[in-house]
């Protein structure tokens, strides 16, 4: 699913980029050129998106005990850091512009077409960004989740550009100046996705702990059977798109090892019916403290 998704969102990149330059060049708009640009760099994402989700999915070997979700992690850290590179180019260029009319510098009117392929830019981006979020959440993959965002950061990108060429195109020669503004708006917003994003996947390579509501079910889960009591240290976190947890908890000291485990087996088929089948378990049993464990 991961790799259908991603192939099919770089054959619309690949395609969707070459008009939009096209368009620019024809349209004699910058901003246009500027966005298919962008639009190439959703494509070399979808190619890091192959490359480790290929990679994350292989299973666990010799060097790798917990297998390679991690793999899956890096790559959205790349998308990250890629969102915020185009995130700039825009903020510099749109401040250029700026700089230029401020001075006194007329913006070259831009043509129809380049306004026709930044409005279907926007359509085919925002589909493309639906689709593949909801793909992504389904696989609970990060980073199918960041190229998603990618998507939307390319349609509003082209949104900011639309605006720009519409004012440019239908307002006058005065009106020009709102491309450059409208792309400095987009770029902060690039900004802001690129941040949570790294944000995030940084938070997983540091080993940092699921959100408290979700270690909240997971405890209500490890205690569903009366049999369990007293689960502690819970140690939590993500490897790609799979989860770790390890608890201790604590049962009968009378209870025989064989129903011991079978106390545990039920834990783990539970919160992996709950988590998905690739997540992993580690369960500590110990003697419930006082007079019914002696």
């Amino acid at each position: 699913m991961i790799y259908r998704i991603t192939i099919a969102g770089s054959i619309v990149n690949l395609a969707l980029s070459l008009l939009k330059l096209a368009a620019g060049i024809l349209g004699r708009s910058g901003a246009m050129v500027a966005d298919a640009v962008h639009s190439f760099s959703d494509l070399a994402t979808d190619l890091v998106v192959i490359a480790f989700a290929r990679i994350s999915a292989k299973p666990k070997d010799d060097d790798h005990d917990y297998g390679h979700g991690k793999y899956e992690t890096l790559a959205t850290i790349i998308i990250s850091l890629a969102l915020g590179v185009v995130g700039a180019g825009i903020l510099v260029n749109s401040i250029r512009d700026i700089r230029l009319v401020a001075q006194g510098g007329v913006l070259e009117r831009p043509g129809l077409i380049a306004f026709v392929a930044a409005l279907l830019s926007i359509v085919i981006k925002e589909l493309l960004y639906r689709y593949t979020v909801r793909v992504g959440r389904a696989v609970n993959s990060p980073s199918v989740i960041a190229n998603a965002w990618h998507h939307r950061s390319d349609a509003l990108s082209s949104l900011g550009t639309l605006v720009g060429i519409g004012c440019a195109y239908f307002l006058g020669q005065k009106w020009r100046i709102a491309d450059p503004i409208a792309a400095l708006v987009v770029a902060i917003f690039i900004f802001k996705v690129a941040f949570d994003l790294i944000r995030t996947g940084l938070g997983e390579l540091l080993e940092q702990s699921l959100p408290a509501d979700t270690e909240r079910e997971i405890l209500q889960i490890v205690t569903a059977d009366p049999a369990i009591r007293e689960p502690h240290n819970l140690r939590t976190r993500r490897i790609g798109a799979a989860i770790a947890i390890e608890v201790h908890v604590r049962v009968d000291g009378a209870l025989t090892v064989a129903h011991s485990h079978e106390l545990t087996v039920d834990i783990e088929r539970r919160l992996r019916a709950r988590f998905g089948q690739e997540t992993m378990i580690a369960i500590h049993v110990e003697p419930v403290k006082g007079p019914a464990g002696e």
